[in-house]
């Protein structure tokens, strides 16, 4: 027990701290505790029990991150004697898990709840296999964004399909946010318990779905321009954003903002069904819909509709589909996902703002041709008006140290996160070498930041600069090709110990980049492409290999 003296001390100390020092007086009293009572009492030789189980790691992943979080289990289970494996789930066969005993899911979601691409044959064809999996112990990790409707749904739905094949849980199914680390190693740390128990599942779970930390702000756009020149294929617009709150992000994190519907076409669905309030529809999804949302569309309207992916408007203009009321189809539409777009500016050297670099996104489906719904909102949207937006943290696209040299590489609007970067490392004068590799499809018209870059490499922030504009010349040329020129140089940079950036399309862009730094690696240290991906997982592994793609 306290003194009356101590006591009043403490209750004033409590009375007059915040929260965040209250929850660190907690941890460093632990910590006091701990280190008094291994110094006082008699040393003791612990046994650590054998642990036998040997789990199965499965991860389906669309941007890497559970494939971080598996490799990351995979390690700390061997550091642990724990002879554990980890598995894409694109090259697990569905019908062979019957034949195992432990596996842990680490599943992301995608879109309207939709499993990533690597990951929707397995759970189709598990779906449909006629498996018995009562022999099979599992545990499941859903990666997510609370921001979106259907939060961790391919983990729910991942969680309900191993149950229904007569699968055990050794855990409750996990939902985890974009800050997902907190929320990995709580459920490690449950796993680890449950294996010490021999695969028995007593263990009650701690780990809960993580609570959105995400603070939304309110801004307007204060300035906007078209980066391309008159006569460009494209349309990529600058967009600055001021709020009078303070924005906190890091370079590397994203924006997201909060599309709503053209009122012209929610006004024509409205109409064809006779309803005057079309307002219902402002912030549903109408556009893309998935085959899941017209299956379902197609039993309301009583027609079958052909598309796998297409428009609400077009499927009542095509189809012309009976009568029914309006809140039944908005009852089978998801809420608008928010739309994210890599930060272009940093705090450091843009107080008070954050910027975005978009790309309009025009297409044609058949003859008619359309545009993206939230970056037509965007290059919409009307000068200093209210935005709603939140900033999405990106712990896994981050800035290294100071003295540690990057490799960027970010052709179209793949460029946005590495003006974040170079503005950044300029800003606070930090001593590492910057190389760029920056490609679109025409030097005079589609060269962004070009004033910007030329003064970065004129003041020396940016060491190195290789630009590939493709349709400048009889053949194409990609960044690819530019690393390809300098391989030499490129490998003696990261055996240097640079770290290797790469933002924009993931499919072709990305793929084919990786594949190209591969075989550059492998050229150049006289090794096979095999030893060099080992090479490339390595540096994944210890986050000098990062990749923004989408």
């Amino acid at each position: 027990m306290l003194s009356e003296t101590k006591l009043s001390l403490l209750q004033q100390l409590v009375q007059n701290a915040s929260k965040e020092e209250i929850i660190w007086t907690k941890g460093y009293l632990t910590g006091f505790l701990d280190q008094n009572l291994i110094a006082t009492s008699n040393p003791t030789i612990v046994e650590s029990q054998a642990v036998s189980v040997k789990p199965l790691i499965i991860y389906g992943t669309e941007t890497g991150n559970s494939k971080k979080v598996a490799s990351q289990l995979l390690a700390n289970f061997k550091k642990n004697k724990i002879q554990a494996k980890s598995v894409d789930v694109f090259q697990f066969d569905a019908s062979k898990l019957e034949k195992e005993t432990l596996v842990l899911f680490v599943m992301s979601t995608q879109g309207e709840g939709e499993f990533p691409q690597n990951a929707v044959a397995f759970y189709e064809n598990l779906n449909a296999a006629d498996v018995n999996l009562n022999k099979v112990s599992y545990a499941v990790l859903g990666l997510g964004d609370t921001s979106y409707p259907l939060f961790c749904n391919a983990g729910v739905l991942l969680d309900e399909v191993l149950t229904e094949k007569g699968a055990q849980r050794l855990l409750p199914l996990v939902k985890a946010d974009v800050d997902f680390a907190e929320t990995v190693s709580l459920w490690e740390s449950d796993l680890q318990k449950v294996f010490q128990n021999q695969g028995s599942s007593e263990v009650v779970s701690k780990t809960t779905a993580t609570a959105s930390t995400k603070k939304n702000y309110t801004g307007r756009i204060s300035h906007k321009v078209v980066l391309n020149d008159k006569g460009s294929n494209k349309e990529t617009y600058h967009i600055e954003i001021e709020s009078d709150d303070v924005i906190a992000y890091e370079p590397g994190d994203a924006l997201g903002v909060f599309p709503k519907n053209k009122e012209s076409e929610i006004k024509a669905i409205a109409d064809y069904f006779d309803e005057d309030n079309y307002s219902i529809l402002s912030d549903k999804n109408i556009k893309g819909l998935s085959k899941k949302s017209l299956d379902a569309l197609s039993k309301v309207l009583d027609i079958t509709i052909d598309e796998d992916k297409t428009d609400l408007l077009d499927v009542i203009t095509k189809y012309q589909p009976k009568k029914v009321k309006l809140e039944e189809i908005v009852a089978l539409l998801h809420p608008i996902a928010p739309r994210l777009y890599s930060i272009s500016s940093s705090s450091e050297a843009h107080d008070g703002q954050v910027h975005l670099t978009v790309n309009l996104n025009i297409f044609k489906v058949g003859d008619e041709i359309k545009s993206g719904l939230a970056s037509q909102f965007l290059a919409d949207f009307p000068l200093e008006t209210e935005l709603e937006f939140y900033i999405h943290k990106n712990q896994n696209f981050r800035l290294p140290s100071e003295d540690t040299d990057l490799i960027m590489i970010g052709p179209g609007t793949g460029i946005a996160p590495f003006r974040s970067f170079l503005a950044h490392r300029d800003a606070t004068g930090a001593e590492g070498k910057n190389w760029l590799f920056f490609g679109e499809q025409h030097f005079v018209l589609d060269f962004y930041y070009q004033t910007e870059i030329q003064e970065w490499i004129t003041t020396g922030v940016l060491s190195k600069l290789d630009t590939a504009f493709s349709r400048d010349q009889e053949r194409k040329i990609y960044v690819q090709d530019r690393i390809r020129e300098k391989a030499k140089e490129f490998n003696a940079w990261i055996e240097n110990g640079a770290s290797i950036y790469i933002c924009g399309q993931k499919n072709p862009m990305s793929q084919d980049v990786e594949q190209t730094i591969l075989e550059v690696i492998a050229s150049e240290r006289n090794i096979t492409i095999e030893a060099a991906g080992l090479v490339l997982e390595e540096l994944e592994n210890k986050g000098k290999y990062q990749k923004d793609v989408y």
